[in-house]
């Protein structure tokens, strides 16, 4: 089941998403596939891929918070708005940051959450 808050730590090679709530934590790591080829561009439809299997981790988490550094958030964005408008919808904030470790990751993301979004809880229907 997904959590209604998640981060996003991504680069150019690997991402981790980490799912939670305010007792636990979920992680799950996504990495870049290479496909070296002669054709012209294979490394930028390498990187979409990877910046789609990324988008797709993400499926029915309602807030996204994404970090990383400045030019992984900047061509991460530019692949969202671009490819990805049903995601870009769902990130509520870009933070540029350093490796952090998980613990480093999910404590900015409460912090965030607590800050800009009141980490409200999704309302149960019926």
């Amino acid at each position: 089941m997904p959590f209604f808050h998640a981060i996003v730590r991504v680069d150019h090679h690997t991402a981790q998403i980490l799912q939670f709530d305010a007792t636990q934590v979920l992680a799950q790591q996504v990495r870049e596939h290479v496909h070296c080829t002669r054709q012209h561009g294979s490394n930028v439809r390498s990187e979409h891929e990877f910046f789609g299997e990324v988008c797709d981790a993400t499926k029915g988490i309602a807030e996204v918070l994404v970090a990383g550094s400045h030019t992984a958030l900047a061509d991460f964005r530019h692949y969202v708005e671009k490819h990805r408008a049903e995601v870009a919808l769902r990130i509520v904030g870009w933070e540029t940051a350093s490796h952090m470790s998980t613990n480093e990751l999910v404590a900015m993301a409460r912090r965030y959450f607590s800050v800009h979004a009141g980490m409200a809880t999704p309302m149960k229907t019926g």
